[in-house]
C-alpha cells in the first residue's frame, strides 16, 4: 500500500491510499481519506492519523470476518498488506510508524509485522524506520522503478481527488453568495444546469425551469450575475 497527502495551504487535506499486488494497482482496493482531526498543513500528523483509522479499521474487520468464518481479503480494510509505503523521508515515516504502533501493530521484518518505508523525491532515498543511512538503488533497476510507480500512484490518486474536492469547494461556495437560495435549490440548479457557467448564463425564464426556482427566486440568481457593477 502507498500513501500521499495534499492539501491547499492547510485547506481540504485529503490522503490516498493505493494497493499494488503482484506488482499491478489493484484499483478496487484504493481508499481516499478526508483529513479530520488536523489543522492547517501538517503532512506528518496528516499521515499519523491515516494510518491509525486505515489499521484500526482493518484491525476491527478483520477480527468481525473472522470470527464470522470469513477471509480477510474481500472486506474493505481487512486485508492488511505486507509492505506500506509512505511518500517521504524520516520525519513522515516516523509519524507513520507510530499510528501503529499506538494501536498495537508491529512494525518490522518477521512475518507478523508490517513492513514499512519511506521514499524521499530529491534523490530517490529509502528510509527504514530502523536505520539511520538511507538506501539508494540504482536508477535503472526494477525494483526502484516498482517502488516509485507506487510513490506517483499514490500522488496522482490523491491530487485528482484534491482537484475534484476544491472545484466543489469553489462551486458550492459561489452559489452560497446567492441570498435566499438554499441547499436544496443549489442542488437542483447544479442538476439542472450542469455548471456554474450556465446557470450565470441563463435567463430568469430559464432558470425557473430548475426545479424549486420560481420567479423571485429566478430573478434574485440573475441579479445576482448581471447587476453586480451596477
Amino acid at each position: 500500500e502507498g500513501y500521499d497527502i495534499s492539501n491547499t495551504q492547510g485547506g481540504l487535506s485529503v490522503a490516498s491510499m493505493v494497493v499494488f499486488i503482484d506488482g499491478v494497482p489493484a484499483k478496487k482496493e484504493y481508499r481516499r481519506f478526508r483529513i479530520k482531526t488536523v489543522e492547517g498543513a501538517n503532512d506528518f500528523a496528516s499521515l499519523n492519523e491515516v494510518l491509525g483509522r486505515r489499521f484500526e479499521h482493518g484491525l476491527k474487520e478483520k477480527a468481525e470476518r473472522e470470527a464470522a468464518g470469513l477471509s480477510p481479503i474481500g472486506g474493505k480494510f481487512s486485508d492488511l498488506p505486507d509492505l506500506v509505503l509512505i511518500d517521504g523521508g524520516p520525519q513522515q515515516l516516523r509519524f507513520a510508524r507510530q499510528a501503529l504502533l499506538d494501536i498495537g501493530v508491529n512494525v518490522g521484518h518477521e512475518a507478523d509485522e508490517i513492513a514499512m518505508f519511506g521514499l524521499a523525491k530529491k534523490q530517490e532515498e529509502i528510509f527504514l524506520p530502523d536505520r539511520e543511512e538511507p538506501i539508494l538503488l540504482d536508477h535503472h533497476t526494477p525494483e526502484l522503478h516498482l517502488i516509485q510507480r507506487v510513490r506517483d500512484e499514490a500522488h496522482r490518486f490523491c491530487i485528482t481527488h484534491h482537484r475534484g474536492l476544491r472545484g466543489k469547494a469553489s462551486i458550492h461556495s459561489q452559489l452560497e453568495d446567492i441570498p435566499g437560495i438554499g441547499k436544496t435549490r443549489r442542488r437542483a440548479l447544479l442538476t439542472h444546469f450542469k455548471s456554474i457557467k450556465r446557470i450565470a448564463e441563463a435567463s430568469i425564464e430559464e432558470l425557473c425551469q430548475a426545479e424549486g426556482i420560481g420567479p423571485a427566486q429566478a430573478k434574485v440568481i440573475w441579479a445576482h450575475y448581471h447587476q453586480k457593477d451596477e
